[in-house]
């Protein structure tokens, strides 16, 4: 093997430089107007990634996720055909949420104010004294939601006619995420968190390794970074339309500790036996648009959603996805280790990120600077930012040709 071919060369500045050089403007990462237009441009508009099918495991599963951007409560239901629906969560008498718990299993959903009922096809089947309303039950079933599923993630979108279907929207990225753990999982082991930060902050965190080697020499250590490659820089930048991806560098160097060993061999053991050793060469980023990425690696098959709260605030969910439940204490060992390795690392993001909330919203700067190895955040806000001023376009015409 010729070893210099082999040798870690970083992306060059020339290859991201049409992404744009300049200084990104700071309003958009505090300013309540913009995450207003955010709202609307994105939120409301764009295929987001609310769940996996593994949470509707038979006829009646549902699940209900809340979404603070949208200002929403959405109800996904696997019905008595089998098939996945989603509707808004109110009830279409007075507006009332229509179920207040998380998840479970029914075949019926009853407003607990008038008692209005709905079926899994979200009709109004029962209303009290229903012969005193002008109006039919058949117009008053529950707001619907398109929802779509692709390598087992359920996706909605808030817009009644979506302009692109699930598959359209993730393009060339939906076959890879197919080949994912994700795609077959039957379980999965979870973690939320909440922080003082807008959703772009916290997401820019998690898509470049530019901070590895001083905010996570603990945790990360020379899992990804080494003297030949000191930031632990990625070898290859994909950008697809809004989407994008990278191969995250491995140091081949790397010696783990006895109890990572101890893990880690069950977890390649798993990987091979699920048929993902084709995975275990390579570990890739996928940042689906708007708030969700995944990694490919078999080992650590996780994926982060960052949902908006507020201008300020932010709610991340990790999942990691596993087939068959935990056949044994060493497998259970190797897939908790793997949750609690993953969580300290992100522990460690923490207060960074709310410090650097705190600086952007104190009015000291008004820009912030991305270098080339930190494309990938370049590449996000141009999206987002085109996307808002696509919107702001687009209403600034239906105004002035009303």
């Amino acid at each position: 093997m010729n070893v210099e071919a082999t040798k870690f060369r970083p992306i060059s500045n020339e290859r991201v430089a049409v992404l744009g050089t300049q200084p990104i403007r700071i309003g958009p990462y505090h300013d309540p107007e913009y995450f207003a237009l955010e709202r609307e441009a994105i939120f409301k508009r764009a295929w987001l990634h609310i769940g996996h099918v593994s949470e509707l495991p038979e006829p009646g599963s549902f699940i209900v996720r809340k979404m603070e951007a949208a200002r929403a409560s959405i109800l996904i239901v696997r019905g008595k055909d089998s098939v996945i629906r989603a509707f808004y969560n109110v009830c279409t008498h007075r507006g009332t949420e229509l179920v207040a718990q998380s998840d479970g299993l029914a075949s019926t959903f009853s407003c607990r104010y008038h008692m209005w009922t709905f079926n899994d096809r979200g009709e109004l089947r029962g209303a009290p004294d229903f012969e005193r309303f002008f109006l039919d039950k058949a117009d008053c079933g529950l707001s619907k939601v398109a929802v779509g599923v692709s390598a087992g993630l359920i996706f909605i979108n808030l817009t009644p006619e979506p302009e692109q279907t699930l598959s359209d929207f993730l393009g060339p990225l939906e076959t890879q995420l197919e080949q994912l753990p994700c795609a077959t999982a039957t379980t999965f082991a979870e973690y939320v968190y909440e922080i003082d930060a807008n959703w772009k902050l916290v997401y820019d965190n998690f898509q470049e390794n530019y901070h590895l080697r001083f905010i996570h020499p603990r945790s990360v250590g020379t899992t990804a970074t080494g003297p030949e490659n000191p930031f632990g820089y990625a070898t290859r930048f994909d950008f697809i339309g809004l989407h994008r991806k990278q191969a995250l560098w491995m140091n081949p160097e790397h010696q783990p500790g006895p109890v990572q060993v101890s893990a880690l061999d069950r977890l390649v053991s798993d990987a091979m036996s699920g048929g993902y050793g084709e995975l275990m060469a390579s570990s890739e980023y996928f940042a689906i648009f708007p708030n969700f990425f995944m990694l490919n690696s078999p080992i650590l098959p996780f994926s982060h959603t960052v949902f908006p709260i507020a201008p300020e605030k932010s709610r991340g969910v990790i999942r990691f996805y596993w087939r068959g439940e935990d056949d044994s204490a060493t497998q259970r060992f190797a897939r908790e280790y793997a949750v609690a390795a993953t969580r300290d690392v992100h522990a460690e993001d923490r207060g960074v990120i709310e410090a650097g909330q705190r600086g952007i919203s104190s009015g000291a700067i008004q820009h912030i600077h991305f270098q080339a190895q930190e494309a990938l955040c370049r590449h996000f806000i141009n999206s987002v930012d085109a996307t808002v001023q696509a919107y702001k376009a687009e209403k600034a015409l239906g105004v002035s040709g009303a």
